[in-house]
């Protein structure tokens, strides 16, 4: 398994980088200057669900039973919790550190590692936030839309949060080989459950769509502007103007 150090990113590709995620939108409200790049990798994103990803979440949804594809998914979100504490304490957002790490305590003991949820019960549920969200609060602009291979949706500010939210993950620094590809291993399967248990959602917005592209660009940008507390099409100095629900949340957690 490759392992990330963020200090040995290049500082200047970094600072590069953080730059370019500074500028402002362009007129229309999405920043898409690589569509053609983006609707690429879109187009072979969508024929890799169609060939594996498709196949194999739906032979999992089919045989491992429900309340085991959900306790292992509780697993995989116990896990990335120490992760979301780092983000909370550089963003000095000090009570939700507290919040998620009396989270974590309680699920990963009273829930049996992980496998059961009784910390949501109790009054903590989960506060989640990533170094993309980090970047944000530090005023860091998200610069313009992109397509990752495989991941798929995402932005300039965003991607680069993934890379460092590998780096910074404690649960990846305590556990050594092979006990950290277990963690992989659970991430993977939540994903596989959460591709069958909204299959129809999902292909009904990729599949279904006059433009498949568009539609989830705009899907993505929306519910990460709402999870951000900035509409769509706004800076993202407009705090707190998002709509007043988030149609995707279900899809997208």
């Amino acid at each position: 398994m490759i392992k990330f150090n963020l200090f040995r990113l290049s500082p200047v590709l970094i600072v590069a980088f953080l730059a370019g995620c500074s500028a402002p939108n362009s007129t229309g409200g999405i920043n898409d200057p690589y569509e053609e790049t983006n609707r690429s990798w879109h187009d072979t994103n969508v024929a890799l669900d169609r060939a594996v990803i498709k196949p194999v979440s739906t032979a999992y949804g089919t045989v491992v039973p429900d309340p085991l594809r959900k306790g292992l998914a509780n697993v995989s979100d116990t896990l990335s919790i120490p992760g979301t504490v780092v983000n909370d304490v550089l963003q000095v957002q000090l009570g939700d550190a507290v919040h998620n790490t009396a989270r974590f305590l309680v699920n990963a003991t009273v829930g049996i590692a992980g496998l059961f949820d009784p910390a949501t019960s109790m009054g903590l549920e989960p506060r989640d936030s990533d170094f993309g969200e980090t970047l944000h609060r530090w005023g860091v602009g998200e610069g313009a839309y992109v397509v990752l291979p495989v991941y798929g949706p995402s932005t300039e500010r965003d991607a680069l949060g993934l890379v460092v939210d590998i780096a910074l993950d404690p649960i990846g620094h305590v556990f050594g080989t092979p006990e950290s590809s277990y963690k992989t291993g659970l991430k993977v399967a939540k994903l596989a459950d959460t591709r069958y248990r909204y299959s129809d959602l999902y292909e009904s917005l990729v599949y279904d769509s006059a433009d498949g592209y568009a539609q989830m660009r705009l899907t993505y940008l929306d519910n990460r502007h709402y999870a951000l507390g900035t509409p769509i099409g706004a800076s993202d100095s407009a705090e707190g103007q998002a709509t007043p629900y988030d149609i995707y949340e279900d899809f997208y957690e």
